[in-house]
């Protein structure tokens, strides 16, 4: 039986999820220590990380299909991780973005993500509705985006492997 193209580039994402369980099993130990039981929210979380690795999946295709193509697309990935990075809040709050551009924000799935976690883990409260809808939304897009370049491109990898 054939393995499909479409699952080597997944393959890497799920083999990374075992580094994704670890920080997992440390954010939730984290948690428990700074008095935030287990509540009924936690239910969203596996929710939460289900959408980010489609997500992840969808920028893997994405990327991967461009780098058979051209070969320095590893450092754009990386400076898109850099500034990814900074416009997540982490290091401050949601609260602090104007109101012009929250919808906007909200659309960044790692943003959305980490907004989840914190109503989940730190405010014991359920995700907002928006936050959930965006997530979803852009992160099946962008699987979506990502498995139909991959599927294009596919047949010319040869010629340029």
């Amino acid at each position: 039986m054939a393995i499909p193209r479409e699952i080597i580039p997944i393959a890497s994402v799920l083999s990374n999820c075992l580094h994704l369980v670890i920080q997992i099993a440390l954010l939730l130990f984290v948690a428990l220590i700074y008095n935030n039981p287990v509540n009924k929210h936690w239910i969203w979380l596996p929710i939460i990380w289900g959408f980010f690795i489609i997500f992840v999946s969808g920028l893997v295709m994405i990327t991967s299909s461009i780098n058979v193509f051209i070969r320095d697309v590893r450092y754009l990935v990386e400076s898109f991780n850099a500034v990814l990075f900074w416009l997540v809040p982490v290091f401050y709050s949601f609260a602090i973005i104007p109101p012009a551009y929250k919808e906007i924000y909200a659309l960044n799935p790692v943003a959305a993500m980490v907004m989840a976690l914190r109503n989940i883990l730190l405010e014991n409260s359920p995700p907002g509705g928006h936050i959930m809808r965006n997530l979803a939304f852009v992160s099946c897009l962008t699987f979506v985006i990502g498995l139909t370049i991959f599927r294009s491109v596919k047949r010319s990898f040869y010629d340029y492997l």
